[in-house]
C-alpha cells in the first residue's frame, strides 16, 4: 500500500464526499482498498479534518 499524505487523505474524502465519485474510484486512484477510504471517511465525519503533524 502506498504511502499517503494526510493532505491526500483530505483530499481523497472530500472527493467522496462531493458526490461525484465512489470509494472504489477513489482508491483505486490512490493506490490503497476502498476500506481505507471508508475508514478515513469515518473518521472525518467523527472528528473533522486533522491537525497536520
Amino acid at each position: 500500500m502506498a504511502k499517503v499524505s494526510v493532505e491526500q487523505r483530505i483530499q481523497s474524502v472530500q472527493r467522496y464526499l462531493n458526490g461525484y465519485e465512489t470509494m472504489l474510484e477513489i482508491a483505486k486512484d490512490i493506490g490503497v482498498t476502498a476500506e481505507v477510504v471508508s475508514e478515513w471517511v469515518r473518521r472525518y465525519q467523527k472528528n473533522g479534518v486533522p491537525n497536520a503533524p
